[in-house]
């Protein structure tokens, strides 16, 4: 199957090793990756703070490169909340429904790969705290990312309090209530580090790099990396 890899723009700028992470999956999975380099941001930053003009032009662009009328080539991107963007964000942008055919990295393995049990060939002897991003709910995503991760051999999945809170990057949110923000990915370190893990895993940069942020600044050393980075660690 062919897929156009969405980069995402915090990939891009921070966390590149992600998106190589994510091209070796796939690949590993049969997929031939296709990737546009002149794309850009999906228009989410700018469709949340209310500028739709702006984030209409952004994401006009974005559809143009990455979800042509010509084909029907699945859409992958290793993140909720762009995924998120383009499904629901540009049916509101645009009047219509969104692409169905954009999917996030674990939603597209399970459900459109039909992959539930990952084809590990090495163990990954770690315990892991797993923080799925607050984007997979409005995507409907459930287990997947747990259900791939606990089916590697010798990987710990450990559980802590209140999974499913938010990290508190929220996007500019992070920007425009920076109290608020951190006390919320604070709490949220917290209660990960309770559960003594040696990784925190999650599926979205932007969680991941505000987490990384808040715990570096006071001498935190949790190894903090995307889900895609663990599988593909297992890989030949």
């Amino acid at each position: 199957m062919k897929v156009r890899l969405m980069l995402t723009c915090l990939c891009d700028a921070f966390a590149g090793e992600v998106g190589i992470a994510t091209v070796r999956v796939l690949e590993h999975l049969g997929c031939e990756v296709a990737f546009e380099p002149n794309q850009t941001c999906c228009g989410q930053p700018p469709f949340n703070s209310g500028d739709w003009k702006a984030a209409r032009e952004i994401a006009q662009h974005c559809r143009s490169v990455l979800l042509p009328e010509t084909d029907d080539v699945p859409l992958v991107a290793p993140s909720g909340s762009c995924t998120a963007m383009v499904r629901e964000g540009y049916a509101q942008l645009f009047g219509q429904h969104g692409p169905a055919r954009a999917f996030e990295l674990g939603e597209f393995i399970v459900r459109v790969l039909g992959v539930t049990t990952w084809p590990a060939s090495k163990p990954y002897p770690r315990k892991v705290a797993l923080h799925p991003g607050c984007h997979g709910r409005s995507l409907g995503l459930r287990d997947e990312h747990r259900q791939l991760l606990t089916s590697i051999p010798g990987l710990e999945l450990v559980e802590f309090l209140q999974p499913e809170q938010c990290c508190g990057f929220g996007g500019a949110f992070a920007a425009t209530h920076g109290k608020l923000s951190q006390g919320i990915g604070k709490e949220k370190l917290l209660n990960v580090l309770a559960a003594q893990p040696e990784e925190l895993v999650g599926t979205d940069m932007g969680c991941l790099l505000h987490l990384k942020g808040l715990q570096d600044r006071d001498g935190g050393t949790l190894r903090i990396r995307h889900f895609a980075e663990v599988l593909a660690e297992t890989l030949p």
